[in-house]
C-alpha cells in the first residue's frame, strides 16, 4: 500500500503549516477586512482618543453609523423610550464595546459580499448569523446570571468565531479544501480558537478577552465553586446558540457543563432564561444586523 499523501491532504498540510507559521510570527490579520472596521478598532484601542474622533471615524461610514443609531434606539438598550437622533449621544449611550461589536458585525456582513470570496457565501452567512446570536446570548447571560460586563460579553460573543473567519478567507486560495468539506471543517475546528486568540492579541484586546476566546473549546476542570467568568458566559452562549432552533436538548447539553453550573443554570433556570430573554435576544440580533 502506498504511503504517499493524497493531493488534498498535501494541500491541507501546507495550509496548516502556513497558519502555524503566521501564528508563531505574530502576523495574523484578516485579509479583505473592511477598512472602516480597522479604523474603528484602532481609534477605540487608543486611550488618548476623544469622543469627537470616534464620532468622526464612525460617521465616515453611513451604514455603520445608521446601525449604531438603530442599536441605541433598540428596545434592549433604550429603556426610557426617548429616541436618539444624534450619533455622539448614541455612542455615549451604547458604549465603546457595543461600537466594537457593531463594527465587527458590519465588517462580517461586508466580507460575505466581497467578490473575491465568491463561493463562501454559505459559510460566511452562517458564521455571521451565529456570531450575532452568540453575542446576544452572551449579553443576556452576563446581565442575568453573572457580574460579567454585558457589553464586554457581547463583544466576546461577536468575536468568538473570528478564527473561523480567518481560516475561511485564507482558504480561498486553496479551492481543493472546499472540495473536501470534512477536511476543511477539521482544520477550522482544530485551529479557530488559537487563531482567534492571536488575532485579539494582535489587535490589543484585553488579556481576559483573548484568553476567553482562545479557551472556548478547552476541556474544563471539575472546579464548580469559582465565580463565573467571561469565558463561562461565552461557552454557555455558544451551546445555547447551537440549540436555538431546537431547544429540547439544551438542558441535557448543559447538565454537566461546568460553565453552566457556575452560572447557576439548572434546567428550570435555563428554561426561564430562554423564555424571558427570547424577545430581548431577537431585539439585539435585529440591532446588530442579523
Amino acid at each position: 500500500m502506498s504511503t504517499q499523501l493524497q493531493p488534498s491532504a498535501n494541500v491541507a498540510f501546507e495550509f496548516v503549516r502556513t497558519l502555524a507559521s503566521e501564528l508563531s510570527a505574530g502576523k495574523v490579520d484578516l485579509p479583505s477586512f473592511p477598512e472602516i472596521a480597522v479604523r474603528v478598532r484602532r481609534i477605540l484601542s487608543d486611550p488618548k482618543s476623544s469622543i469627537d474622533q470616534v464620532v468622526r471615524v464612525v460617521g465616515s461610514e453611513p451604514a455603520l453609523a445608521a446601525r449604531l443609531m438603530r442599536i441605541s434606539n433598540s428596545a434592549s438598550l433604550n429603556r426610557s423610550g426617548r429616541p436618539i437622533a444624534e450619533l455622539r449621544t448614541a455612542i455615549n449611550r451604547i458604549g465603546y464595546n457595543m461600537v466594537r461589536s457593531a463594527a465587527i458585525s458590519f465588517a462580517m456582513a461586508q466580507i460575505r459580499n466581497a467578490n473575491k470570496l465568491s463561493g463562501l457565501e454559505h459559510y460566511l452567512s452562517d458564521l455571521w448569523r451565529r456570531s450575532t446570536l452568540v453575542a446576544a446570548y452572551s449579553y443576556v447571560l452576563a446581565r442575568t446570571c453573572s457580574h460579567v460586563n454585558p457589553d464586554e460579553a457581547m463583544l466576546g460573543g461577536m468575536m468568538h468565531g473570528i478564527g473561523k473567519l480567518y481560516v475561511l478567507t485564507r482558504a480561498t486560495s486553496h479551492p481543493e479544501l472546499f472540495a473536501d468539506r470534512a477536511m476543511l471543517d477539521s482544520i477550522i475546528n482544530d485551529w479557530h480558537a488559537s487563531i482567534a486568540k492571536a488575532i485579539l492579541e494582535n489587535w490589543e484586546f484585553s488579556e481576559e478577552m483573548a484568553s476567553a476566546i482562545g479557551e472556548q473549546d478547552v476541556q474544563e476542570s471539575d472546579e464548580t465553586a469559582a465565580e463565573p467568568s467571561l469565558r463561562d458566559v461565552i461557552v454557555v452562549a455558544i451551546v445555547m446558540a447551537s440549540f436555538s432552533t431546537e431547544p429540547s436538548g439544551l438542558g441535557e447539553a448543559l447538565q454537566n457543563l461546568q460553565s453552566a453550573l457556575r452560572l447557576g443554570l439548572d434546567p428550570e433556570k435555563t428554561r426561564m432564561v430562554m423564555e424571558e430573554c427570547a424577545a430581548e435576544i431577537a431585539a439585539l440580533n435585529n440591532a446588530l444586523g442579523a
